[in-house]
């Protein structure tokens, strides 16, 4: 049993929407209630409740306090009506309430059950500022591998544009119609409707998860991105640094007509990429030498092998990536996309 004393304030705050009983809708922040002995005898301390994190109602309505906590007697998650009566619960042990999980409707609650959101900063309260990383290269450069590999060994957030616009589009977000309309007309998204999005997935994720290291894969592709981009973070912010990924045409052809014979990417041959490499010298060249006449740009020869190009990826993030993560053994597939061990053979069916 962890003594009350070790126990790590409670700075999270947690969201409750979509109930069928709306007055349990809102924020929940960490609780203020007095220590004191729950139903199973344990003695709460600020923050917490039965040895785990507790929270009040944000509008202080709630009858009971806390009014989102865990029973021992129970092992579950609850939630209280207004007037003190349990309405939702989620028997588990986590540390946390469930947030990938369907929530039950207990006695004095109404169907459906509500989703919960964890925050690791105050909803109400400006969002810690991003610490943003811009990744260009020509076609084949190996954006997109490094991107993966910086996410699941160092911890950054991996983000692109065209994920971005696809995911509004199958959710039917507020652009969904606008970005439908383009993409099917074979035309580019608006700036600040890319840029908004950009914004808005970076928020979430800092909110959700607390962490606020980005890498943009392919953005800005070019220098009325970048000035979108000033318009909605603002021209004093701080300007980011990009890892520029160079590698000469030869090498980017090789690469991308060796991943054709399993990639099923229509784009993936000579003329199209002639294409895709010409219109990145013509877009997004300017944009490399913007960022070299400020002295924010990394360049990273990745015409190396992927093991020293990684190894220059992780040194020029190491300033702001977590030890923990730099400490990380390669994973199974880390090992895989830097050609460490095979791809696993596909079972003939």
């Amino acid at each position: 049993m962890v003594e009350l004393n070790e126990l790590t304030p409670n700075t999270f705050f947690v969201e409750v929407s979509g109930s069928g009983l709306p007055e349990v809708d809102g924020l929940f922040v960490p609780s203020t209630a007095p220590p004191t002995k729950s139903e199973s005898g344990t003695t709460s301390s600020l923050g917490y409740w039965n040895g785990k994190m507790a929270w009040d109602r944000a509008d202080g309505k709630s009858a009971r306090s806390p009014a989102l906590s865990y029973s021992n007697s129970y092992t579950s998650w609850r939630i209280c009506r207004l007037d003190g009566h349990l309405a939702y619960d989620i028997t588990c042990e986590d540390e946390l309430p469930p947030t990938d999980r369907e929530w039950h409707v207990y006695k004095k609650g109404v169907a459906p059950a509500p989703h919960v959101a964890i925050h690791y900063y105050d909803p109400r309260q400006p969002c810690p500022a991003p610490n943003v990383v811009f990744v260009l290269g020509g076609p084949g450069a190996g954006k997109g591998t490094m991107c993966e590999l910086a996410e699941s060994q160092l911890g950054w957030t991996h983000l692109s544009t065209g994920d971005l616009c696809r995911a509004e589009r199958q959710a039917g977000g507020p652009n969904a119609a606008i970005i439908e309309e383009f993409m099917t007309a074979g035309k580019l998204v608006p700036n600040e409707i890319i840029v908004t999005l950009l914004r808005n997935k970076m928020e979430q994720v800092t909110r959700t998860t607390g962490r606020n290291n980005f890498l943009l894969d392919g953005f800005p592709r070019s220098l009325s991105n970048l000035e979108a981009w000033d318009e909605i973070f603002g021209k004093e912010a701080e300007l980011p640094k990009i890892l520029y990924f160079e590698c000469p045409y030869s090498v980017l052809e090789k690469r991308i007509l060796g991943r054709a014979k399993y990639s099923g990417r229509s784009d993936d041959n000579v003329e199209s990429i002639k294409l895709r490499f010409d219109t990145f010298k013509a877009e997004t060249l300017p944009t490399v030498e913007h960022f070299k006449s400020k002295n924010k740009c990394v360049e990273v020869d990745t015409s190396q092998d992927r093991q020293t190009v990684y190894d220059l990826v992780v040194s020029h993030l190491a300033e702001h990536t977590d030890r923990i993560f730099a400490a990380k053994p390669l994973s199974e597939r880390a090992e895989i996309l830097l050609g460490l061990r095979p791809y696993p053979k596909k079972e003939k069916r």
